[in-house]
C-alpha cells in the first residue's frame, strides 16, 4: 500500500478522467489515531482507494460517504469520534479512542482537479508546496503555492482567512536517496527505500553490477565513473547517501563525491580501521568533512543478513530525515 503523497498522484494521474475520484484529507484530530492531520486518501468509482487514513477501520466506511461527493460534485465533511460509545466507530470496533475529522473532495476537471495535477508538477522537480483546501462543504477551492524553507510553518494547521477555513499544509517530494554500490546486498536496501516510497538512485560503473532485473524498483542506474560525475544536477537534490561499494577506492571517490552533495545524511559500510583507509584515499580526514559520516553505519538491530543490514542502515537514514531520536517509543529496550 503506497501513502506518500508522491505515490498516491502517481496512481491517479494514470486513470484520472477514466474514473470518478475523491480526495480524502484528515484535518483535525484530538487523541490517539493512526494518521494525523494532512494525510490523504484517493478513492476511485472501481472502489479502489490509495493510501491510508486508518490501520484498514474506516477505509470502507469513508469510500462509502465519498460516493455522495459525486452526486452534487461539493466537499462533504465527516468524523470519527472513537471518544463516543454512540459514534459509529463504536459500531466499526475501531478502539483508537480519539476524534478523526476527514474533508471529501470529488476530483475531476471542472474543479482543475483540486490542483493536484499543479502539485505533481512541482513536486515532480523537487519544489516543496503549500496546498491549501477550502473547509466547507461547497465546491472545492484548492491552492497550490511553491514555498521555500525559511519562509514556511511546516505544521499542517486549520488557518481562517476573512472569515473561511482552509486547511494548509506544506507537502515535499519524496526523499532522494543516492546508493553507491550494486551488489547483491544492495537489493534489499533498494527495495525498503523504494517501499517506503523513497526515490532511490543506483550508482555503479563496475561491468556486471547494477543488473536491471535485481533493481527494479531504483529510479534510475547510473553507470558512469564516479570522476565524471561531479557536475551531476542530482547532487544538489539528494537527501541521504549510503556507500557500499565493497571497493576501497570507489568508496572513496563517493564519499569525496557526496561532500559538495545537498545530503543531510551519508553512511558508509564497513569497520572504523577500514574507513581509515578510504579517508586517506580520499585525501579528507573526519575533522574536515562537510557531511557527518554514519560509520559504522545504522542502528544496532541485530541479525546478520544482509535484509537486516539493509533495514539498519535505512531506519538510521528514516530517523535522521524525520529528525527523529530512533528511541524505542514504549521504553521496553533499554538505552
Amino acid at each position: 500500500m503506497a501513502n506518500r503523497i508522491t505515490q498516491l498522484l502517481t496512481y491517479w494521474s494514470e486513470d484520472r478522467d477514466k474514473h470518478l475520484w475523491v480526495l480524502a484529507t484528515i484535518i483535525q484530530t484530538d487523541g490517539s489515531s493512526y494518521r494525523k492531520a494532512g494525510a490523504m486518501m484517493l478513492i476511485n468509482d472501481m472502489g479502489q482507494y490509495f493510501g491510508l487514513l486508518s490501520g484498514g477501520c474506516l477505509e470502507s466506511d469513508i469510500m462509502r460517504q465519498a460516493r455522495r461527493c459525486w452526486d452534487n460534485l461539493q466537499n462533504r465533511i465527516i468524523e470519527y469520534d472513537m471518544r463516543e460509545e454512540e459514534d459509529l466507530a463504536w459500531q466499526l470496533g475501531i478502539g483508537c479512542g480519539g476524534m478523526v475529522k476527514i474533508l471529501l473532495q470529488p476530483v475531476h476537471a471542472d474543479n482543475d482537479y483540486l490542483k493536484l495535477d499543479e502539485m505533481s508538477r512541482y513536486l515532480e522537480l523537487r519544489q516543496k508546496v503549500e496546498y491549501q483546501q477550502q473547509i466547507d462543504e461547497g465546491m472545492p477551492n484548492n491552492k497550490v503555492l511553491p514555498v521555500s524553507d525559511v519562509l514556511h510553518n511546516p505544521s499542517a494547521k486549520i488557518q481562517s482567512n476573512a472569515g473561511v477555513d482552509i486547511f494548509v499544509q506544506q507537502l515535499s517530494p519524496a526523499p532522494l536517496l543516492v546508493v553507491f554500490g550494486a551488489g547483491v546486498d544492495a537489493k534489499p536496501v533498494v527495495s525498503i527505500a523504494a517501499e517506503l516510497g523513497w526515490q532511490v538512485l543506483l550508482v555503479d560503473p563496475r561491468v556486471g553490477y547494477a543488473k536491471v532485473e535485481f533493481f527494479s524498483k531504483a529510479s534510475e542506474i547510473i553507470r558512469q565513473s564516479l570522476d565524471e560525475l561531479c557536475d551531476a544536477t542530482w547532487l544538489s537534490q539528494i537527501d541521504a547517501a549510503l556507500i557500499l561499494t565493497h571497493n576501497i577506492k570507489l568508496d572513496a571517490a563517493a564519499l569525496a563525491l557526496v561532500q559538495n552533495s545537498s545530503a543531510k545524511y551519508v553512511g558508509l559500510l564497513g569497520p572504523i580501521h577500514r574507513t581509515d583507509r578510504v579517508l586517506d584515499i580520499a585525501k579528507l580526514s573526519r575533522d574536515n568533512l562537510t557531511k557527518p559520516l554514519a560509520n559504522p553505519v545504522g542502528f544496532r538491530l541485530g541479525g546478520e543478513l544482509p535484509e537486516s543490514i539493509a533495514l539498519s542502515m535505512i531506519s538510521e537514514a528514516h530517523a535522521v530525515l524525520e529528525k527523529a531520536d530512533g528511541l524505542s517509543i514504549s521504553g521496553v529496550l533499554k538505552q
